[in-house]
């Protein structure tokens, strides 16, 4: 089946012990489009990219990625998609090349191919000599790097990163960004970039506001910082957001 959407997210409502956390989310991703997908702490960021990743399932709505139901065919659906989530996935006490592998195994393919593409990956991120390097060795951003270049060694279609920058320094989560866009233009991959940062924001090529658990914004990130100006609301949602820090 067809459809000019990589994913599609429809009225996405999830709730937990009562509380709603997302209330009616619609979203929307094409191939080489890289989507910010912007609010304060508990605006909802996280538990959209729970449900996208097929984690915990909606109480209501549907997700479709490459026009596979994630809830009717979730290992179709899971296939297409690269995931950096907020909390590391590394086993650290392994060493970088162990933990790739058990991620190219767990998707099939074939040990010359896997070390290859891991071998091309980490060059890629300025890594080739660390392959053997136990993970617990590595810089923070080293090991978000690890952890991108796991993420693509399937060659997915979309890349889903929820707060992949927290905790690293401003030099360290600009080079992680530059090479997620490099990326993303590159391979024609769609990225969904989830973030309470608005100097990450800026450099996607469209802006998804998330505010308790509803969208209140869908636009290029022109539109949104120059109408910030005369909107009560996204004055007040700029004001919540964190600066990026040391």
């Amino acid at each position: 089946m067809s459809t000019p959407f990589l994913l599609t997210a429809q009225n996405l409502h999830k709730a937990y012990n009562g509380k709603p956390a997302l209330k009616g989310v619609n979203l929307t991703l094409r191939a080489g489009e890289m989507l910010a997908l912007l609010g304060p702490n508990g605006a909802g960021k996280s538990t959209l990219l729970q449900l996208l990743t097929g984690l915990f399932s909606p109480d209501q709505g549907t997700i479709v990625v490459m026009g596979h139901d994630l809830q009717r065919h979730p290992s179709r659906a899971l296939a297409s998609l690269g995931v950096v989530f907020q909390q590391t996935a590394l086993d650290i006490d392994l060493t970088v090349m162990a933990n790739l592998l058990f991620h190219t195994d767990l998707h099939g393919l074939p040990r010359i191919m896997a070390r290859q593409r891991i071998a091309d990956g980490l060059a890629a991120m300025g890594l080739g000599d660390q392959a053997r390097a136990v993970v617990r060795s590595l810089s923070g951003g080293n090991r978000r790097k690890v952890e991108l270049v796991r993420a693509l060694l399937h060659e997915p279609a979309l890349l889903l990163m929820d707060e992949a920058t927290v905790g690293l320094d401003p030099a360290s989560r600009q080079h992680l960004l530059d090479q997620v866009r490099s990326l993303c233009h590159a391979r024609g991959m769609a990225v969904l970039w989830a973030t309470h940062l608005i100097e990450e924001a800026k450099v996607a090529d469209r802006l998804l506001l998330l505010h308790q658990g509803t969208v209140r914004f869908d636009g290029s990130i022109d539109t949104f910082m120059s109408a910030s100006s005369g909107n009560d609301f996204q004055a007040e949602v700029l004001q919540q957001l964190e600066k990026p820090g040391p």
